[in-house]
């Protein structure tokens, strides 16, 4: 069965009427100077409102390992994607 991944999520009304339709996972962008991004801080208390069953998903371009481990950690992602130049070793 495929899983669906709602992106773009800016706020708490978003996220729950993308988990009332059905999404398995909804994508925060943490890619400044785009239209959605997000903060860590606006992230967080939407990720602790989502149900268990729904797996936050981070975005991130070319940034360092240190500040997406401090994203993931601060926000409380479960997965991570990467849209740059990111090595496996990082």
């Amino acid at each position: 069965m495929p899983r669906v991944k709602i992106c773009g999520i800016t706020n708490l009304d978003d996220a729950m009427l993308a988990v009332d339709a059905g999404a398995d996972a909804l994508g925060f962008i943490f890619v400044e100077n785009t239209p959605r991004f997000v903060t860590p801080e606006q992230v967080a208390p939407i990720v602790r409102a989502l149900p268990p069953f729904v797996t936050p998903v981070g975005i991130f371009w070319d940034h360092p390992a240190g500040h997406i481990k401090a994203v993931a950690e601060a926000c409380g992602l479960r997965a991570l994607q990467f849209h740059g130049d990111e090595k496996p070793e990082d």
